[in-house]
């Protein structure tokens, strides 16, 4: 059954792991570069202008937050990583606490992590995509920004991005926050990984 958006409401921002939800819902996290757009692609995906602050300033969010979609779902929004205006302490700080929600989060049924289509592969971006492939955590790559391209750069931008990060073209999405374009596409991949796969121990566990 295809995710309904119809009721999405921000419940809770988390800044340590004791602040999270009880871990009774299943999950969808959110994960990019500080400005790589994440804000107005969740607006889109739910169709909400304003849902998700869309900050002038990379680097604003700084905690987990958590939007809940028809009291079934949860779509967490992570802090944005790679901004070099951060103080240290606090990105060594988010770090952890990404990190430690990443790997022990049980009810986490996978994290889209969004990429910049104009731009080729960042360091930060491969390292966080093989790093949960080696939590066995499934990983959606989408690639936004699309209204910025004509069609024969989107196609060169796409091969470049699918071979830097050893992809085939239904191993990601691509996207426009301006247009809507691949939100159906993306909606149809959160679908996928929000049913409970059958080899799963328990409901939406993360093996």
């Amino acid at each position: 059954m295809t995710i309904d958006f119809g009721t999405v409401e921000f419940a809770l921002g988390a800044h340590t792991l004791g602040q999270l939800p009880p871990p009774d819902l299943p999950e969808i996290a959110f994960a990019g570069r500080s400005n790589v757009g994440k804000s107005s692609l969740i607006n889109r995906l739910v169709n909400r202008r304003h849902l998700v602050k869309v900050s002038s300033q990379p680097g604003k969010t700084r905690g987990l937050n958590f939007f809940m979609v028809n009291k079934a779902l949860y779509l967490v929004d992570l802090p944005g990583y790679g901004y070099a205006k951060v103080p240290m302490a606090i990105r060594e700080s988010w770090r952890g606490l990404i990190s430690e929600y990443l790997e022990t989060r049980k009810n986490l049924c996978g994290v889209v992590v969004i990429l910049d289509i104009r731009h080729p592969v960042k360091a930060l971006d491969l390292e966080l995509i093989t790093w949960l492939k080696g939590l066995s955590l499934p990983c959606l790559p989408v690639y936004t920004k699309l209204d910025k391209l004509n069609r024969g750069e989107r196609q060169r931008q796409t091969a470049l991005l699918d071979a830097g990060l050893t992809l085939r073209p239904g191993q990601r999405v691509l996207f426009s926050s301006q247009t809507g374009e691949g939100r159906e596409e993306l909606i149809a991949k959160l679908t996928e990984l929000y049913q409970p796969r059958p080899d799963a121990g328990h409901h939406h566990e993360v093996r």
